[in-house]
């Protein structure tokens, strides 16, 4: 999924299988099944042999599997050993690996993972790969490609291109007399969107009060989109925050009081959610949720056609979204076979046939020619969200900023947890800003 870097989502089975029927036949099962075993086999003597590791659902493992055997077959004598996992349980041991200097020859890797991995020397640079075009990147956004640098120079690429929006319930909005938001409504609009639908005095099927969305003060994708709509930014530098106390009081202080006029939902409702379907709309609780475009269609799937994807809100016009990696690959420092794992990188970057074996399972390809190519083929939810983005590009946006530090962990997992002490009354808006700046910045700072 875009796997976005806060808030992250699984798509519940049923999306799952929905967006497996889409573009891939059903020899791709048996083309899975019959490269099983070679996928786990070793090469000849005087071949190579790759070890690349992603994480996944079963739709995109498939693809995957079906593209690196295609790799084999235009690269004789190379070998290419899979596997594959959930999100945490794959994080968990790529970072063990990492840290033992095991790292596989080709790993997939979160956007938060490459400051992380580059810094500690568990990435290798592919800036001579590229040089010499063993690595093509002709077909990508220069500034997309910023995503995957570190001090300057590039140690991953794009895997697929994410951006934000909302899941929106159109005619919950149809019945407020509020219009199909477009890429310039603003954070204001939102508000008065949101107030609306409160007033309908709708109920959920627990029969409390129906709420005009989600609680995103606790997001820190949320807030980032938020400040950059009003030219902010999160990070400075490596080592330093881009925003201040007051700004993030501002925000907090916005949450929350549409939270106390019941505009949004409420605290016990968002601090439970761990998915689409635990979350506020996905319980009949609310009418929209922040989200990026590649769980989208997981949200039709479990609340039905009228919800659609919608821009995020602005600052006067000025869209604080942008263009993320849903994720990236890149190649272990300590590869013994560089060039091969960088023909690898190409293929599946490059290749004409293998855009249209992987589609949009790790959602727009960053290949625009490929993305071109594949988009033709989609229908639905998935036409929706590369519509919206095409949309947004001829909007206008921000350039993405670079790979964020190695602490945006913990700085994540701090900002959700002083928001909280907001939304239970234990500390004011400004308060809690106050402990995460001076948290952030000792984690930054180490």
């Amino acid at each position: 999924m875009p796997e976005p870097r806060s808030g992250r989502r699984p798509l519940p089975r049923r999306a799952v299988l929905a967006a497996a029927a889409v573009g891939l036949s059903t020899a791709l099962t048996s083309t899975l099944t019959a490269c099983s075993t070679a996928s786990g086999s070793t090469s000849s003597q005087e071949g190579v042999t790759l070890t690349f590791t992603w994480w996944g659902n079963d739709d995109r493992a498939a693809r995957t599997e079906q593209a690196v055997r295609l790799f084999e077959k235009e690269h004789p004598g190379v070998t290419v050993r899979t596997s594959s996992g959930d999100f945490g349980a794959y994080l968990q041991k790529l970072a063990t690996q990492a840290a033992g200097g095991g790292m596989p020859d080709v790993a997939q890797l979160d956007y938060r993972q490459v400051s992380q991995y580059a810094g500690g020397g568990a990435l290798m640079s592919l800036d001579d790969a590229i040089k010499d075009r063993t690595i093509r990147t002709s077909e990508m956004s220069r500034d997309f490609l910023r995503t995957g640098t570190y001090k300057g120079g590039q140690f991953a690429l794009p895997m697929g291109r994410g951006i934000t929006g909302y899941a929106y319930d159109a005619a919950v909005y149809k019945k407020a007399d509020i219009p199909t938001p477009k890429p310039s409504w603003t954070w204001q609009d939102w508000e008065k969107a949101n107030k609306r639908i409160a007033a309908l005095g709708l109920k959920s099927p627990d029969g409390r009060p129906y709420t005009g969305a989600n609680d995103g003060g606790g997001n820190e994708d949320v807030f980032e989109t938020w400040l950059r709509s009003r030219g902010g930014k999160l990070y400075a530098s490596q080592t330093e925050l881009g925003f201040t106390e007051d700004d993030l009081t501002a925000f907090w202080t916005f949450c929350d009081r549409l939270r106390r006029e019941g505009a949004i939902a409420q605290a016990r409702d968002t601090v439970q959610a761990n998915s689409t379907e635990t979350s506020p709309i996905g319980r009949g609780l609310a009418a929209a949720d922040f989200t990026w475009d590649a769980p989208f269609p997981s949200y039709p799937v479990l609340l039905g056609d009228s919800v659609h994807f919608a821009p995020v809100p602005t600052t006067g016009g000025h869209q604080g979204a942008y263009f993320k990696p849903s994720m990236l690959i890149g190649i272990g420092a300590h590869s013994e076979h560089p060039k091969e794992a960088a023909q690898l990188v190409d293929f599946l970057l490059n290749d004409q046939r293998v855009g249209d074996i992987l589609a949009f399972s790790r959602s727009t390809p960053p290949n625009r020619k490929i993305a071109a190519r594949v988009a033709k083929t989609l229908k639905g939810p998935e036409r929706e969200i590369y519509e919206y983005a095409q949309t947004m590009e001829k909007y206008g946006l921000d350039a993405p900023p670079t790979a964020p530090p190695r602490s945006d962990v913990a700085v994540q997992t701090a900002f959700i947890r002083a928001y909280q002490r907001v939304m239970y009354g234990l500390a004011t808006p400004r308060q809690a800003a106050r402990e995460l700046i001076d948290e952030a910045n000792r984690e930054l700072r180490s």
